[in-house]
């Protein structure tokens, strides 16, 4: 097999992007990090590395070259901005940018040309702007690896750390919303694809599937909302006969200390900040992204764009390293063989 590089887009630009994509490949023989292709504009990657104060030689490469090209510099698939980009303003002129750099690295993966896609953090309201006509990085690899395909995707956001894993069944919704667009039929799909994934790219031969409950105290059999008795009990019921490890619903004010954690492999959470908080809380800089779901290996920096830290050379690599990192690990598991 040959060697294939990760693909690392650019994220927006005028956030930190730039600056931990360099930070990583500065670092690259310490950490031992798997040859990456970084897909943006050069020209805005050399301005920021002048702007940070490092000396970093640039090269334009190829899916093909860029292995080769990893020890002496950091190689970059061209993905012209056309317009110049300031560090923590951003721009709408650069979002056709950072589209193009994300539908890069996923028609690289897809044809056999990278090992996986690590994305850097873009802001929504900037491509938003543009016409951009999905609510985030999640839907729009979906959409492009289903086009791709002729394959529906059910994507699946989990958050990975050294700590926890956590799944929210609904995401960036209206908390007000979440009720009512919480089904059984989602719940099941969710898990559905996180105990696919966790066999086949984590090497799991059982993954154990602990699912919160919505309400406070998992709704204390209907006293405190129906949800969880409702739409919950008999989502886990159906799981359970088709043979995946799904238990609940539980609690989820006692879900997420020492003891509980090391009885499940993966939290099923019910909305966004359900998931979220635990993970960040437990492994705010070193937590990762991962789509489950997808025909290809996805990963990303468990963070946003960081436009206040942007070119001042103080943003912190750490969870983009950790991103790079599980996508070679997934990616040689993958191969089956260890990288």
């Amino acid at each position: 097999m040959p060697n294939l590089p990760l693909a690392l887009t650019q994220g927006d630009p005028a956030g930190i992007g730039p600056d931990i994509s360099i930070s990583a490949w500065l670092r690259r023989a310490e950490l031992g990090l798997q040859p990456f292709l970084y897909i943006g504009d050069p020209v805005a990657l050399a301005a920021r590395a002048r702007m940070i104060g490092v000396d970093v030689p640039i090269r334009e490469a190829t899916a093909e070259t860029a292995w080769d090209l990893f020890d002496t510099a950091l190689p970059v698939f061209s993905v012209p901005i056309g317009a110049e980009i300031e560090a923590g303003r951003p721009h709408v002129a650069s979002a056709r940018s950072t589209i193009s750099a994300i539908e890069t690295a996923v028609a690289l993966c897809l044809a056999g040309k990278a090992a996986a896609t690590v994305t850097n953090p873009i802001a929504k309201s900037v491509l938003y702007e543009a016409g951009f006509g999905f609510p985030g990085h999640t839907e729009f690899l979906a959409d492009l690896a289903s086009k791709a395909t002729g394959n529906p995707c059910r994507p699946v956001m989990m958050l990975a750390g050294p700590k926890l894993r956590t799944i929210p069944v609904t995401i960036h919704i209206p908390l007000k919303d979440v009720a009512s667009t919480l089904t059984e039929d989602l719940i099941i799909e969710t898990c559905r694809v996180a105990d696919h994934d966790l066999r086949t790219r984590f090497g799991m031969a059982q993954p154990r599937l602990a699912v919160a409950g919505l309400n406070p105290h998992a709704g204390e059999d209907g006293a405190i909302g129906l949800e969880d008795r409702d739409l919950i009990e008999p989502a886990i019921s159906m799981l359970r006969a088709e043979g995946i490890n799904a238990f609940g619903p539980l609690s989820a004010d006692t879900m997420f200390h020492d003891e509980a954690r090391a009885r499940y492999d993966v939290a099923i959470c019910m909305y966004h900040d359900q998931a979220l908080i635990p993970a960040k809380a437990l492994g705010f800089d070193d937590s990762v992204n991962i789509t489950l779901g997808l025909p290809f290996i996805r990963t990303s920096p468990d963070h946003g764009t960081a436009f206040g830290l942007a070119g001042q050379g103080i943003a912190r690599e750490t969870s983009l390293v950790a991103a790079l990192r599980i996508a070679s690990e997934l990616a040689g598991h993958a191969a089956g063989s260890p990288r």
